[in-house]
């Protein structure tokens, strides 16, 4: 067995680093400037990062290094990104993932928009996204918001837990497997606490919750990729209090499977899905089968994915 087996090694990586030099490891966590490459499940090694050279490597990246620096970064898979909140184009959050477990708390109200775009984002990197809800030992009725969730997003799994009494953790795990997941969620939504009952430890640290708010502190402050027991990694990330979208439009439709079968029914192929005759859409909308909401999030989402994939001097010329 390859000592970077665990870590998600395989032989399609193993061809890729063929055609380079440089000694195989993969990014556990990135720091400004310097990344932690992991060798084995025993060796990690702090090494330098030159963006001029490389790019930037991010957490779940296969990287080759000499010297203590990151001397290539192998082609990814998938990659986890949003809009980049300082700047223009996207930030890639996390590379060559499996899964995208998005968590919200059951001791605040579940955002259905929150839960769409992130839905989005795990699509467009072509990971299957799961929802968690969680803290359901502080929830009166979580049967009935679990079933309100699922059929608020079409195709997506749901699932409940409770990291503090354990119900729900082995069969998320063992929903997992081997998989390379990523959480993520607004700072509070119990994050921390899944990743630790996973990991059946305490590898990250939790905060308090205020209880007027239910909002947490942000006691993750960097991606970081955690080993589980039993296989499989997950990368726990920081909260974010808004989603910047930056999504391929067919991301969006996957994450909108009704709205756009219905589209396929619309008399004309160029449906706006405003007012011409002939629209099942609106149809939907007006016998209460489809919420003006949901239609409202896709229209939204597909003029940010469109921008996003705009080129800057067509930006330049409509704003």
């Amino acid at each position: 067995m390859n000592d970077l087996d665990p870590l998600g090694w395989d032989d399609e990586w193993a061809a890729l680093a063929d055609d380079e030099e440089g000694v195989v490891g993969r990014v556990v966590r990135q720091d400004r400037g310097w990344v932690q490459v992991a060798r084995s499940i025993e060796q990690v090694d702090s090494c330098r990062t030159r963006a001029d050279r490389v790019g930037t490597p991010v957490v779940g990246d296969w990287v080759l290094t000499a010297d203590d620096e990151v001397a290539a970064v192998l082609q990814r898979r998938s990659a986890l990104r949003r809009a980049d909140p300082v700047g223009e184009g996207a930030q890639v959050l996390a590379a060559n993932l499996d899964r995208v477990l998005v968590v919200m708390g059951l001791d605040r109200p579940v955002k259905a928009g929150r839960i769409q775009r992130a839905v989005v984002q795990a699509w467009d990197a072509d990971a299957e996204p799961t929802i968690v809800l969680t803290k359901t030992d502080v929830h009166d009725d979580m049967d009935s918001e679990r079933e309100r969730v699922a059929r608020e997003n079409p195709g997506v799994d749901v699932v409940t837990v409770s990291s503090h009494d354990g119900t729900g953790i082995d069969d998320l795990r063992g929903r997992l497997g081997s998989s390379m997941v990523v959480l993520v969620g607004e700072s509070g939504a119990g994050k921390s606490s899944l990743l630790n009952a996973l990991a059946a430890g305490d590898v990250a640290q939790i905060g308090d919750v205020r209880e007027h708010d239910a909002k947490g502190r942000h006691t993750t402050t960097r991606r970081e990729l955690h080993l589980l027991p039993g296989g499989g990694l997950v990368v726990d990330t920081p909260g974010v209090r808004a989603i910047g979208l930056y999504a391929e439009p067919e991301a969006v439709d996957a994450a909108f499977p009704d709205v756009v079968d219905l589209a396929s029914q619309c008399r004309f192929s160029d449906c706006s899905h405003d007012r011409e005759p002939g629209c099942a859409v609106q149809a939907a909308v007006d016998a209460g089968d489809l919420s003006p909401d949901r239609l409202e999030a896709y229209r939204t989402m597909h003029a940010e994915a469109e921008w996003a994939q705009m080129p800057e001097h067509e930006r330049r010329r409509r704003r």
